[in-house]
């Protein structure tokens, strides 16, 4: 049995919580998202009103700074954590999986989070410029053809394997 340090316990906190909050505004942002466009296109909707549609925008900018937090310190705590536990990657293959299935998509992320930045200070500059809004938004969603879609689908994924921890080698145990 491996005893995992105080470090590590607070790393592992401070991961679960940032991925809550990561995740779930992530989820919330896609759903205001489909409201202003065509499901399964980037055209958006002829009947909202411009006001709806400024707001929806401010909501999405709002939310991205906090999924943008919250992707952050799930970052930075699970580089601690992979520093100071004990248990080694060779023989635990779900927290290899896990952490490579998270950090192999930080490009994309930082990218997107480029991106919402722009958003973000598009809105807190007073801007009614929906043009503007569009295009950044619209440049947002076809960012990269889909591959963060496939990034969140990596990221449920490491979550599973950081649930079940598969893919140990036997006579390894930790308390859990």
């Amino acid at each position: 049995m491996v005893a995992e340090s105080k470090t590590c316990k607070i790393a592992s906190y401070l991961a679960a919580g940032g991925a809550i909050v990561w995740l779930g505004g992530f989820n919330i942002r896609a759903l205001m998202s489909l409201y202003l466009v065509q499901f399964s296109t980037l055209e958006f909707k002829p009947y909202i009103h411009p006001y709806v549609e400024r707001t929806v925008f401010a909501l999405i900018s709002q939310s991205s700074m906090i999924v943008g937090i919250g992707y952050i310190v799930v970052w930075i705590s699970g580089i601690v954590y992979l520093a100071k536990t004990p248990l080694k990657l060779k023989t635990e293959g779900w927290l290899m999986m896990s952490a490579v299935l998270f950090f192999v998509f930080t490009p994309v992320e930082i990218y997107t989070m480029i991106l919402d930045f722009r958003m973000w200070l598009l809105d807190h500059a007073g801007s009614n410029d929906l043009v503007a809004f569009r295009k950044l938004f619209i440049h947002r969603l076809g960012a990269l053809s889909g591959v963060p879609l496939i990034a969140l689908m990596c990221y449920y994924t490491a979550i599973g394997l950081l649930v079940f921890r598969p893919l140990r080698k036997k006579g390894e145990t930790i308390n859990a």
